[in-house]
């Protein structure tokens, strides 16, 4: 027997329950991997929370790192033994051990430590689909990224400086921003104290900027569009104060022809070639030491109510992990 983290219902941080389970075999196109960390994202709570469905009893987390212990019929690309790290579904990273899909399994740069891994997979590999294939920046462009001083952030920041991007970062406090800062942010605005659109129009000497990166949601949505060029790309990643609400297209029309897009990590990562290139220029960034990967939280996996507490109540900055 192992531990995992399972819920039955969905609901607040309570509903997670620290259980023993029976990992059996891996089946065909699995692999077996024992966690030496797992990441913690804001899409945990959406699973936790049903706000993204999925068949109960369920495990949640999405991203882990550690070592093969077995593989199934037809998984040839690792072996027992090797070090890995992934982001994929379905979700059940919050365990000691699990099966899963092997199609999301890379091999981990020895370079690279697993908790590092843990901390950066889902995470980074957003970063680097947002900027490359999304709305991608040849450099130079100044641009506006909500929630600086998360973990998507705080690597969003160091990968736009590493490329000769101006990123003006939004943040929730002062010490937040000294945060962003630090990592490479051009531009920072405490959106608790200053009008963000004003800012970026200040900033941008009234022009406004060509793409907006925007996790936040509801609260940022129409604003984010307000600091908008004509013709510009609003991003929209991510709903952490809750989905953005409807709205008429003419709100789109009238800030000057501009273009709306939800990408997910995942429909990015389903074809195999896809998801090995967009992790070699994530290992790269990292391994050059452009892009470090800041763990501030760590949590026992038998704590993960409290992790989830303080990730919902906006207290975590850069990247959390768990040890089972």
């Amino acid at each position: 027997m192992s531990k995992a983290i399972r819920i039955s219902k969905n609901g607040g941080p309570e509903v997670m329950e620290y259980v023993d389970v029976e990992v059996g075999r891996p089946g065909p196109g699995e692999a077996q991997v024992r966690h030496a960390a797992v990441g913690l994202n804001y899409i945990d709570v959406y699973f936790r929370t049903g706000a993204y469905a999925q068949p109960l009893p369920a495990g949640l987390g999405m991203e882990g790192a550690g070592t093969v212990e077995a593989v199934g019929p037809g998984v040839t690309h690792v072996k027992p033994g090797d070090r890995v790290a992934y982001a994929g579904r379905p979700p059940g990273a919050y365990s000691e051990v699990r099966n899963m899909p092997a199609a999301f399994l890379l091999k981990l740069p020895q370079a690279i430590s697993f908790d590092t891994a843990a901390a950066m997979m889902l995470q980074g590999l957003t970063v680097e689909y947002l900027f490359n294939r999304t709305f991608p920046l040849k450099g130079g462009e100044t641009i506006l990224f909500h929630a600086a001083a998360g973990g998507v952030g705080l690597i969003a920041c160091q990968w736009a400086k590493a490329i000769g991007v101006n990123l003006i970062g939004t943040v929730g406090s002062d010490e937040k921003g000294e945060l962003a800062k630090s990592h490479g942010c051009a531009h920072v605005i405490n959106y608790k104290t200053e009008d963000f659109v004003a800012r970026v129009k200040e900033i941008t000497g009234g022009r406004g900027v060509p793409v907006v990166y925007d996790s936040i949601g509801a609260d940022t949505f129409i604003g984010s569009l307000d600091c908008l060029s004509p013709l510009g790309t609003m991003v929209s990643f991510g709903s952490a104060s809750g989905p953005v609400p409807p709205f008429s297209l003419n709100e789109l029309a009238s800030r000057g022809s501009l273009y709306v897009t939800r990408p997910t990590l995942f429909s990015h990562i389903t074809k195999r070639e896809t998801l090995e290139s967009m992790a070699a220029n994530l290992f790269g960034m990292v391994e050059s030491g452009k892009v470090k990967i800041e763990i501030n939280q760590r949590y026992a996996l038998k704590d993960v109510a409290q992790a989830h507490i303080d990730l919902e109540s906006r207290k975590t900055t850069g990247s959390t992990i768990l040890l089972p």
